[in-house]
């Protein structure tokens, strides 16, 4: 029960990351750094706040209190997935819902999903499941085998899209998506996909702040298992360090775009596009929350992530057929790229049946 209830928060999380750009799509003459950095506000610093505020009591003791080094490198692995979120609003830019998507996410499962298992042979932490422990048990290596069929089915959905590129001629392409621009868009989606990955490994490296969380959640509330919202302390200082180089990045562009008037422009539809825009925000962090939850389930680093990543990338072409990204290909592109996610969704079976069994 535990394992099935660790899948479902992982599929609502999922879903909210992979339909969070959809409001941006509302979002009316305003220039892409503008929208941006306003939703970040509500994603990184606004909804976070206010999660923690109502889930966690004392957090801000809790972080005050934690060793330097735990905040200083949580921080900085924040600041390095920040840049892979960046890139990410980018690579969807340039290439789509579905094919941006499918190719940062992809690369985010696989670093994300093993990196820390390989760290944890060199480095063992008590309640994290190394790769060796894995590959010699019969759970783990179900959920290898999961991150295999997922890794398959990312490579599926990454054919269809190289399909759609050719049987599509640019100005067709461009009738769908206005900027799409597939040498750009693979450029920073191959660093988002790398990048992003490091979201999974600053959750890692502020794990004594949750665990405070956690134990002080348990003494209130004894043999109730683990607290659900534990990380949600961790999320504040991750997503500081996110928030510092979208702030950044976006004002370098407002300056350079000279585009600073779009947050007064009473021209533009001003009420909807920050109502838009809070929305995609606010949606992007429920994915982190939901997270959270299934990770304290699950509780195995591995299998949350790609069970996560999975989910995002399931939702993100489902998205993209919804939204006709998809129109004027052929069945045959059409056919691969719902195999694609067909595979997805049985590696996602394959990793819960090994937690299951855990």
């Amino acid at each position: 029960m535990q394992a099935l209830f660790g899948v479902i928060f992982h599929f609502i999380g999922g879903f909210a990351s992979g339909s969070f750009y959809i409001p941006y799509k509302k979002v009316r003459n305003w220039a892409w750094e503008s929208f941006w950095i306003v939703g970040g506000l509500f994603s990184w610093l606004i909804v976070p706040f206010i999660a923690a505020w109502l889930t966690v009591p004392g957090f801000m003791d809790i972080i005050r209190h934690a060793s330097g080094s735990v905040r200083f490198y949580t921080y900085l692995f924040g600041v390095l997935w920040g840049i892979g979120g960046l890139t990410y609003g980018l690579g969807v830019r340039y290439l789509g819902v579905s094919l941006g998507s499918t190719i940062i996410l992809g690369l985010c499962s696989i670093f994300g999903a093993l990196i820390p298992s390989f760290y944890y042979d060199f480095y063992p932490k008590q309640g994290k499941d190394s790769f060796s422990m894995m590959l010699h048990s019969h759970w783990g290596q179900m959920v290898l085998l999961g991150v295999l069929v997922c890794v398959l089915g990312i490579v599926i959905c990454g054919k269809a899209g190289t399909m759609k590129e050719r049987e599509l001629s640019k100005g067709d392409v461009k009738s769908h998506n206005a900027e799409y621009k597939f040498g750009l868009g693979l450029f920073v989606s191959i660093i988002s996909g790398v990048l992003s990955a490091c979201f999974a490994f600053g959750i890692d490296a502020g794990k004594d702040m949750a665990n405070v969380a956690n134990e002080v959640w348990k003494s209130t509330h004894a043999g109730q298992g683990e607290f659900l919202f534990q990380n949600n302390v961790t999320y504040i200082v991750i997503l500081l360090g996110g928030l510092t180089t979208n702030f950044i990045w976006c004002m370098v562009l407002n300056a350079r775009n000279r585009t600073f008037g779009n947050y007064t422009d009473g021209k533009t539809p001003l009420a909807a596009n920050y109502l838009f825009s809070a929305l995609a925000g606010t949606t992007w962090f429920m994915q982190f929350f939901f997270y959270g939850m299934g990770e304290s389930r699950l509780g195995n680093g591995a299998s949350s992530w790609i069970l996560h990543m999975a989910f995002i990338i399931l939702t993100a072409n489902l998205w993209g057929l919804v939204l006709k990204e998809w129109k004027g290909v052929s069945r045959k592109a059409m056919m691969t790229v719902i195999a694609g996610i067909a595979t997805i969704m049985l590696s996602v079976l394959i990793v819960g049946y090994g937690n299951s069994i855990k």
